[in-house]
Formats: structure tokens, C-alpha cells, sequence
């Protein structure tokens, strides 16, 4: 499976932007997907997940009510709208494709996109 990651970018703080992962599997939706992001000097963390069909969503307590993340298993892509944006959430975002239905913000997953970079200026 192989992930392609887009839509990032500068922006300054509250504005949106909407990231999309494109994944090139036919069982696209036999995985549960992942949003994670990693800032400079920072450690990769999870941001939201998604369940194989949409309807279970998890988020991290820092993007909680910004971030919203979504499906869409006929076009084998996920999004994450992010609004709101701050300084804080600058990073890479990564894309990531789990085997299994249910979503989970701490497992590991099987499948990495390249990431796109996010700059939000204050």
C-alpha cells in the first residue's frame, strides 16, 4: 500500500487548511487510517484516527474540536480538516494505514505516507 500525502503549507494562525492522503490499494477499506505529525526537535505524535468506514473517530486532547478527519472509501482517500490552526501545530503530517477496522491513536501501523510540511505563523 502506498500513501500519498497532501495539502500542507504556510498559513498564519486561524486559518484552515484540509490535508488528503491518496491510498493506491483496491481494500482500502479494510484499514483503519491515522494522522500523525511530527514537529521539529519533537517527537512523532498521533493526531486523529479513523475507523474503516468513518463512523469511529479518535482525536488527540491537543487538536480536539479543530481537527476533524474523514473518509471517503470510494476514492481510497482520508482528509484532515484542520482549523483553527496555531503556531503549535506545525509539523510534518504523515499519513498512516493500519490493517484492522477500528481506529486506534497508539498501535502501530503497517503502512507510511511521505508527509507534507504544515507552517502556521503567529
Amino acid at each position: 500500500v502506498q500513501l500519498q500525502a497532501s495539502g500542507g503549507g504556510l498559513v498564519q494562525a486561524g486559518d484552515s487548511l484540509r490535508l488528503s492522503c491518496a491510498a493506491s490499494t483496491r481494500t482500502f477499506s479494510s484499514f483503519s487510517m491515522g494522522w500523525f505529525r511530527q514537529a521539529p526537535g519533537k517527537e512523532r505524535e498521533s493526531v486523529a484516527a479513523i475507523g474503516w468506514n468513518g463512523f469511529l473517530t479518535y482525536y488527540a486532547d491537543s487538536v480536539k474540536g479543530r481537527f476533524t478527519i474523514s473518509r471517503d472509501n470510494a476514492k481510497d482517500t482520508v482528509y484532515l480538516q484542520m482549523d483553527s490552526l496555531k503556531p503549535d501545530d506545525t509539523a510534518v503530517y504523515y499519513c498512516a494505514a493500519r490493517r484492522g477496522l477500528r481506529p486506534s491513536l497508539g498501535a502501530s501501523y503497517d503502512y507510511w505516507g511521505q508527509g507534507t510540511l504544515v507552517t502556521v505563523s503567529s
